[in-house]
């Protein structure tokens, strides 16, 4: 008698029995690029501590959206570091930085450059002077402060990396990050940011107070000597390799559904939709929202050394991905219910893949 042939393992079987696949195996014609990111995360770490002490938190989901190709919104009040910590990762990948002061007499043409009537052998001309948006890391401070019309002028820059004068296209340099500050205790005399601009940032990172321990440490370094000087690790060619080493990063189609559906739970008025949703949401989360959510999930994973997306990497990052895109009500601001709040009663109520909840 023939032998029987092996049995044959369903997918979800075959997932559990078989051994979760490492960078080295996924990456074979990019290992290189994938060794360097995953060894260099430990270095990154030990140059951001010359200068940084804690926001772990913070400065992973920075680092996630840089590795992404994404834009990030900082939340923060003064004096925590949000500017330091952005120049600092712009020294790290060799990056050029610029910072703008964003102010009520701001003006689009101080961002994107204007054109200006100069001498030339062939007479006078218009010759076009690039703005500070012609740079790789472009920190916006307090952008909340200047008005909407020249909060507008960084819309092309970010969806569409470029700027138009005159009719003329002018491409940025890559890679572009626009990272934006807000303060969120002195709110008179700001200008919120209009939705659509809100949802061009992958996350809206939130900066907290120090723990106490965590402050002193600050206080008797910053006191002290100046620390050492910033090391550079990688390129911006190195950055671009990246981007495409993360959209490789393979992800099981019910990881893809689960984000669409954290977004699509936001959405008021909708079929299915939960009461307290109906109650405190007036706009929910947009397609961008699991779009950014995969991406960030993926160079989460890489950060940590794998090549396959968890539940977890989405569910640590539906907060920063989130926030800025839900609109709470009047009803929601009444009773005292913030975004985070909601944001958990989604991630509690939104069921999850089987078999992945632990990276």
């Amino acid at each position: 008698m023939s032998s029987l042939p092996p049995p044959v393992l369903s997918n979800a079987v075959a997932a559990e029995t078989a051994a979760p696949p490492t960078p080295a195996d996924v990456f074979a014609a990019e290992r290189e690029t994938a060794e360097r990111l995953i060894a260099g995360r430990v270095r990154i770490d030990a140059e951001l501590a010359k200068v940084i002490v804690g926001q772990k938190d913070v400065i992973q989901q920075i680092m996630i959206a840089l590795l992404a190709g994404g834009h990030c919104l900082i939340t923060g009040a003064p004096g925590l570091a949000k500017t330091l910590l952005v120049k600092s990762i712009a020294q790290i990948f060799h990056l050029k930085f610029r910072r703008v002061q964003f102010t009520p007499d701001l003006m689009p043409a101080d961002i994107t450059g204007t054109e200006i009537l100069q001498d030339a052998a062939i007479g006078r001309q218009m010759t076009f002077v690039r703005g500070p948006v012609f740079a790789n890391m472009i920190l916006a401070d307090e952008i909340n402060r200047t008005p909407p019309k020249t909060q507008a002028a960084l819309l092309e820059a970010m969806q569409e990396h470029q700027v138009t004068a005159s009719g003329v296209r002018h491409v940025l340099e890559e890679p572009f990050f626009v990272l934006a500050t807000q303060n969120p205790i002195e709110m008179e005399g700001t200008y919120p940011l209009p939705e659509a601009q809100l949802d061009r940032f992958m996350f809206n990172v939130v900066m907290d107070y120090l723990p106490e321990a965590d402050e002193v440490r600050v206080v008797a370094k910053t006191t002290a000597g100046r620390p050492a000087p910033i090391v550079p690790l990688f390129t911006g060619a190195d950055v671009l390799q990246f981007h495409e080493l993360v959209r490789k990063v393979p992800v099981a189609e019910e990881m893809v559904r689960y984000a669409v559906q954290l977004a699509a739970s936001s959405r008021p008025n909708q079929p299915g939709t939960a009461a307290y949703i109906n109650e405190w949401v007036s706009w929910g989360a947009g397609t961008r929202a699991g779009q950014f959510l995969i991406l960030g999930a993926k160079a989460r994973a890489l950060l940590l050394g794998r090549a396959f997306v968890t539940v977890e990497d989405i569910q640590s990052l539906a907060a920063p991905a989130l926030r800025h895109r839900i609109l709470l009500n009047y009803r929601a601001e009444a009773e005292g219910i913030r975004v985070d709040e909601v944001i958990k009663r989604l991630l509690a109520g939104t069921k999850a893949p089987l078999g992945g909840q632990k990276s």
